[in-house]
Formats: C-alpha cells, sequence, structure tokens
C-alpha cells in the first residue's frame, strides 16, 4: 500500500509521516507533485493555518485537479485539520474562499459571544471527548472501533458545519458549544483534531484509514 501526504508549504508533515509509520504504513511519500496521487493507495491532506493560504497553495501546486481525480477513483481521503477544512465548499476566514468543494458546506469561525453576553477564548486548544453527531454514528468510518468520550488532539478557531446531517461524524463540546470534530462523505473522511498528536487513540484512527 502506498500512502502519499500531500505537501503544499503548509502542515506538520514530519509528525504526520511518523504517526503514519507508526500506525503501520510502510511506502509512505510526501510530495509536492500532484502527478504522485495517481500511484497511492491512500492519501493524507494535512494542514495548519488559514484556509486562503491552504487554498493558495493547493492551487499553486497543481493540486486541485489531482485530488478530485483521486477522489473520483473511489479510493480513501484523510483531511487532517486545515485539510479538513478545505474539504468544504467555502470558508469565510479572511473573506469567502473557495475549498475544494468536496463535502457540501461552509467553514465559519467558532461563536465568540457566549449567551451571556461574555466572550468565548479563541482558538479552541487542548483535549477534549469526541460525540458521535449526525444520523449515521461511527459505524463504517474511521472512528468505528472508538468508544464515545475518547479525547482527541485539537487547536483551531473554524470549524466546518456540513449543509447535510449525514455527513457529520462526530462534534465536541467547547465551552458550552457544539464544534464539529469530524466529517465524512464516502470516501472523503476529515477531522478537526489531530491524529497524529491524540496519542494512542489517535493513531489508532490513522490504522483504521490504512485499512479501510
Amino acid at each position: 500500500m502506498k500512502v502519499v501526504v500531500i505537501d503544499y508549504g503548509m502542515g506538520n508533515l514530519f509528525s504526520v509521516r511518523r504517526a503514519l509509520e507508526v500506525s503501520g504504513a510502510a511506502d509512505i511519500e510526501v510530495t509536492a507533485d500532484p502527478s504522485r496521487l495517481e500511484l497511492a493507495d491512500r492519501v493524507v491532506l494535512p494542514g495548519v493555518g488559514a484556509f486562503v493560504e491552504g487554498m493558495a497553495g493547493l492551487t499553486a501546486g497543481g493540486f486541485v485537479p489531482a485530488i478530485h481525480d483521486y477522489v473520483a477513483s473511489g479510493k480513501p481521503l484523510l483531511g487532517i485539520c486545515l485539510g479538513m477544512q478545505m474539504l468544504m465548499e467555502t470558508s469565510e476566514e479572511y473573506g469567502l474562499t473557495p475549498g475544494l468543494g468536496l463535502i457540501p458546506g461552509k467553514v465559519r469561525a467558532i461563536t465568540r459571544m457566549r449567551p451571556d453576553g461574555t466572550r468565548r477564548k479563541l482558538p479552541s486548544i487542548g483535549w477534549a471527548p469526541l460525540r458521535p453527531a449526525g444520523v449515521h454514528g461511527w459505524a463504517g468510518s474511521v472512528l468505528a472501533d472508538m468508544q464515545p468520550n475518547v479525547p482527541m488532539y485539537f487547536l483551531h478557531s473554524f470549524h466546518a458545519e456540513p449543509e447535510q446531517a449525514q455527513h457529520m461524524l462526530a462534534d465536541y463540546e467547547y465551552d458550552g458549544l457544539p464544534v464539529t470534530a469530524a466529517v465524512r462523505r464516502g470516501n472523503v473522511t476529515g477531522t478537526q483534531f489531530h491524529p497524529e498528536k491524540s496519542g494512542p487513540s489517535g493513531l489508532a484512527i490513522l490504522r483504521a484509514f490504512l485499512e479501510a
């Protein structure tokens, strides 16, 4: 099995690669060449930073059509953090920016104001327990073997809001507010949390992705 990690100039590539190795991947290629996706059995789209810069990097590197072609092949793709957000149609971060459009919906800021008028602290950073969301639970997904309330590591101020409940996979509670933690549409999965930084449970999710 060949795992390709997309290098578009943003993302903690070393940590992702190392976590994939520990999870059982033997043939891993980190690449800035979009043509390498044609050879992949699994593709990982990592990322940290701003949506507009991430999409600019993917576009400049020629990855947008290559990602669409890869997804059309039916093989699994995993987006992590910013990589998950870019799976959506648009983001409101620093203005309206088109995304990859693989999952219908938008990326919006986590609501800063509490109902009582006080302000939430952002970004959301640290460990939080996952909860099943949407309409199908976790069956058939990379979270299928996870127990509810397993903690994962988050660091973000924006989150995805899928248009359809069937594409919601998990959420978590941040200061009384439900926040999207994972999404899925067919062979495309995204995690807002960092599985590569989430200890044994995060590695188990990566193993499930490799075995999907």
